[in-house]
């Protein structure tokens, strides 16, 4: 995967990880780039401080037990959760992908 122009690879330490990855189209013509994490809180924290420019999915992969999931709608929903948490809108710069990702979540009521 290239990051930044250069090589990055997230190598989880030990048989039985999971990798994340975040497909980015970086507001680029000529493809969209490719953001691996080796934890699902550290893609949820990277979205909400805006380290993305056009998250269009993330995808988690384990090679050990040979599955792969598109968790873009529950990363939408742990989005949803933090910002219900902290009383405040859904930021702007994850808006496109957390309409595109979120289930129908009702409304919480207190």
């Amino acid at each position: 995967m290239l990051v930044d122009g250069g090589s990055c690879r997230v190598v989880p330490y030990g048989a039985d990880q999971t990798v994340y990855v975040i497909v980015d189209k970086c507001g680029r013509t000529d493809g969209e780039k490719e953001v691996e994490r080796a934890d699902l809180e550290t893609v949820v924290s990277e979205f909400m401080a805006g380290a993305f420019v056009d998250p269009v999915r993330v995808v988690a992969f384990n090679t050990l037990e040979h599955w792969s999931r598109d968790l873009s709608a529950d990363v939408a929903e742990e989005i949803q959760t933090r910002c219900d948490i902290e009383g405040m809108p859904v930021p702007e710069h994850v808006r496109d992908f957390f309409d595109r990702h979120s289930r129908a979540i009702a409304p919480r009521r207190c």
